[in-house]
Formats: structure tokens, C-alpha cells, sequence
């Protein structure tokens, strides 16, 4: 099945302009990434439980059902985000998206990642942002990461994927409040 992930171009404007990537499945030996869907709520809230999950998140009440259901909202209505499962298992353990992304700039942003907790330091992460990475240089020159200030986890993931912090910011999450966050970048063709 195709998807595409759209992508409006001018934030608060009355006629958007948009632009596509598409969003299909991604797999290698460790993950498979597929299109989120509505259908995917029960199955992925069965993973976003865990408070443990996000004590290092910019918001780290998602384990509750309310704020999830936000966040997930948020992910179908970005129509960039996946389902992530362990490709030998088919275990679901986690979700990530595109988002904001800019035609003229050449850059899409991936983040809104989180893994099962069994997941992490297995190369889940890696694994996932690397199908990622590949698939979005065959549209955009540059990814951004935004990771919250307090995620020292995350921090660290994106320094080992090869990302380079580039500046702070504040950002607003799909109804939450501003949270300061640290903008990592990759460029095609390097690292």
C-alpha cells in the first residue's frame, strides 16, 4: 500500500500548499516501520504504558491514556508516522514520524520516537532512524531532530547516529505546551 505524507509548507496560513513524500514500508533485519493508522491506538498504547518510557521526554505523562491519545492524534493527523514492530518477533515496539517538512530548504524533521523499554540499547533506534534516513535523502538534503533538553537518552542516540547539535529551541508539541529542545542535523552525504 502507498501513503503519502503531507506536509504543509506555510504554518497558520488559509491555503496551504503541500508537498509529498512518500510514506511506505520500511523493513530490514531488526524493524519494520509501516504506515500508523487509526487502527494501531490499542496496539501501540499497549507499548506507550510504560511511564518509564518517557520520564526523559519533554512530556512524561504519555504514559496516560488522555495525553497519548494527543500524541497519537497528532501522529495520523501528520500522516508521517509509523508503527514500529521487531522484524523477527512482529512484536510492536514503538512508533517515530516525518514531520515539517520544507520543500524550498530541502529538509523534513523525523522525531516523536519512543521504544518499549526491551528495546533499549539494541540498535532498535539505530536501526529505525538509519531505514529512515535512507529513504528521506531521496527527497531532502537535510534532517532535523528535535530532542526535548531533558532527554539525555535521546541526546546521546543522536551523537552516536552521527548528528550534530545545531542550536536550542522552544517547540510545541501537537497540543502540549512549549518545551525547550536541542535541534540535531544530518546531511546527505555526510557521515
Amino acid at each position: 500500500m502507498f501513503y503519502k505524507c503531507r506536509v504543509y509548507l506555510e504554518k497558520n496560513a488559509n491555503h496551504f500548499d503541500m508537498e509529498q513524500i512518500p510514506i511506505i514500508l520500511l523493513k530490514n533485519e531488526k524493524v519494520v516501520l509501516t504506515p500508523l493508522l487509526e487502527d494501531d491506538f490499542e496496539r501501540l498504547f499497549q507499548v506507550a504504558g510504560d511511564p518509564l518510557i518517557w520520564e526523559q521526554h519533554p512530556n512524561p505523562d504519555r504514559f496516560k491514556r488522555e495525553v497519548f491519545q494527543k500524541y497519537f492524534e497528532g501522529a495520523i493527523q501528520s500522516e508521517g508516522a509509523f508503527l514500529i514492530s521487531n522484524a523477527v518477533t512482529g512484536d510492536i515496539i514503538g512508533s517515530t514520524r516525518f514531520y515539517d517538512y520544507d520543500a524550498k530548504a530541502r529538509l523534513i524533521k523525523i522525531g516523536y520516537t519512543f521504544f518499549s523499554r526491551v528495546c533499549w540499547g539494541n540498535h532498535f533506534n539505530k536501526e529505525a532512524k538509519w531505514l529512515m534516513l535512507q529513504h528521506a535523502f531521496n527527497y531532502v538534503d537535510k534532517i532535523h531532530f528535535e530532542v526535548g533538553a531533558q532527554n539525555i537518552r535521546s541526546q546521546k542516540a543522536m551523537e552516536r547516529l552521527g548528528a550534530e547539535k545545531i542550536f536550542e529551541q522552544e517547540v510545541t508539541y501537537y497540543g502540549e505546551l512549549p518545551k525547550l529542545n536541542f535541534v540535531y542535523e544530518m546531511k546527505k552525504g555526510v557521515g
